[in-house]
């Protein structure tokens, strides 16, 4: 499977197809079983849990790069909390459901590329320049 090397070259790609989702795990071979599990209760879910890149008509004319960024870096900490060798690859999925915290759950129709360490560093660089207070969806407490 081929490897996105950068943003741009990610934005390129969501550009020309709008069924595009992320996915943190282990990679294509691992996941053909083709479900997840909910991790409060192991039950199995009807799909793979997975984070849409389709932009929102909200977020025009803003820059796709932020968007795409922002959709890697909101979700970075599911690879230190999923173990080793977990890594975000990019797939083309038919939504089939939803899971506990609303993510997509999706049936995989065909993996596209792995995404390099690197575009998840310069997600972070491109998140931090930004205004307003981001972070990544699992922030630390304050207490």
């Amino acid at each position: 499977m081929p490897t996105v090397t950068s943003l741009d070259e990610l934005a390129r790609l969501v550009e020309k197809d709008d069924r595009l989702f992320v996915r943190w795990s282990r990679g294509p071979e691992t996941d053909a079983e083709g479900s997840s599990r909910d991790e409060l209760t192991g039950v199995e879910m009807p799909g793979l849990s997975a984070n849409p890149l389709t932009v929102e008509e909200w977020w025009a004319p803003r820059p796709l790069v932020v968007w795409v960024a922002r959709r890697l870096y909101d979700y970075s900490h599911l690879k230190h909390e999923k173990g080793p060798g977990v890594r975000p690859w990019i797939l083309v999925g038919e939504e089939l459901a939803r899971g506990p915290d609303n993510e997509p759950l999706v049936r995989c129709i065909r993996p596209i590329a792995w995404i390099d360490e690197s575009v998840l560093g310069d997600a972070e660089r491109v998140v931090s320049e930004q205004k307003g207070k981001w972070g990544p969806m699992r922030r630390p407490s304050d207490t």
